[in-house]
């Protein structure tokens, strides 16, 4: 015992003579190494061969750079001082051929300020696709790829498509879109218990949405005056219509397609049961269902066309449509905004139709 520990002394003696002439940078590096080389150990305990990943590797290559092969040799390290060199060489190597590396060509990565638009647009309006989104960016003047829009939505875990729906349309109906004109009654129900029913028609080319009225008693009578208000509006909005599609509904009178034959637009009747012959109407029912009639209380009648109204000019003067390449039925789209000043400082505008239930965005002034 007592060997031993006049051995220990005579060790630490020399070791402490031979610490003399080191420089205080060469000591501090030392205890770092000595240090690190501890936590390696610590983390692999149990293990039969000490690794050092790429980080330690690197961290004890910049620590014993600095010093001379001499003090290296001194030092008790887990490896070779040939081995920490071939890192520190390998070191400099990687980084030189990372900085000599070409770039990769591509897109550059999109504006922070229309990435945080396209998140407003997705947060305050949980059911709008990145289709709609897209359109919104159209009607605002914003040129970006829909695919964009997408990936900013999937990079931020919002649903880029909720409640996504496959369309099937003909190839005859588009071709002929221009001419064709649908119809169709929905219902909705008021606080009061009241059923009310809705005549509205859409043109195919446009997606121009007239309310033709609602009414709790859709009679003959109403049902005709119906067809020629229709008929007087599209004489004086000029549009040329030559079919009209319907279903066959018991509330079109013969006298409704007589008015219209006067005026030289055919009924297309559809096939039972197949309200995928009159699939665009449908669809503007399901919006204007999802958009407005389940979000909110109907009192009376006279709410109803209020609302019906609202929707109507919300509809023609801003949404965009997909089918017809995100434009608007009245409005044309504003030249795309491509000065990146602009794009930078994007100062949007809400306004907001029946109580904040729609909305619309705009540049502010």
């Amino acid at each position: 015992m007592l060997f031993r520990l006049a051995c220990l002394g005579v060790a630490n003696a020399l070791a402490l003579l031979r610490l003399l002439p080191m420089s205080d940078r060469d000591k501090d590096a030392e205890i770092l190494v000595l240090r690190h080389q501890i936590k390696v150990l610590e983390r692999q305990l149990g293990g039969d061969r000490v690794r050092f990943p790429s980080a330690d590797r690197a961290w004890l290559a910049a620590l014993l750079h600095p010093l001379s092969r001499p003090v290296l040799h001194r030092l008790r390290l887990l490896v070779r001082p040939d081995t920490v060199l071939r890192w520190h060489r390998d070191l400099i190597a990687r980084r030189h051929a990372r900085e000599s590396r070409p770039r990769r060509a591509g897109r550059p990565r999109t504006i922070r300020s229309i990435r945080a638009l396209v998140l407003r647009l997705a947060r305050e309006n949980s059911g709008w696709g990145y289709r709609r989104i897209h359109g919104e960016l159209l009607v605002l003047g914003v040129k970006v790829a829909a695919s964009t829009v997408w990936g900013i939505l999937h990079d931020a875990g919002i649903d880029p498509a909720p409640e996504r729906t496959h369309s099937t349309w003909a190839t005859f109906l588009r071709s002929q879109a221009r001419g064709l004109l649908a119809a169709d009654f929905f219902e909705t129900v008021t606080l009061t218990g009241t059923r009310l029913y809705v005549l509205a028609v859409i043109e195919h080319a446009t997606r121009r949405v007239r309310v033709l009225g609602a009414t709790p008693h859709p009679s003959s009578a109403w049902v005709t005056q119906a067809a020629r208000n229709l008929v007087m509006d599209l004489e004086d909005t000029g549009c040329q219509v030559t079919h009209l599609i319907r279903d066959r509904d018991g509330k079109y009178p013969a006298l409704f397609d007589a008015l219209l034959a006067d005026a030289g637009i055919e009924v297309v009747l559809t096939g039972v049961r197949m309200p995928r012959m009159n699939s665009i109407m449908e669809r503007w029912i399901q919006s204007c269902r999802h958009e407005l009639l389940d979000r909110t209380l109907i009192w009376n009648q006279a709410h109803l066309l209020h609302a019906l109204r609202e929707y109507e000019r919300h509809h023609n003067e801003h949404r965009p449509h997909r089918g017809i390449a995100n434009a608007r039925p009245l409005r044309a789209l504003p030249e795309p905004t491509t000065e990146p000043a602009a794009l930078a400082r994007l100062r949007v505008h809400r306004h907001d139709r029946l109580d904040g239930l729609l909305h619309e965005y705009e540049h502010a002034a």
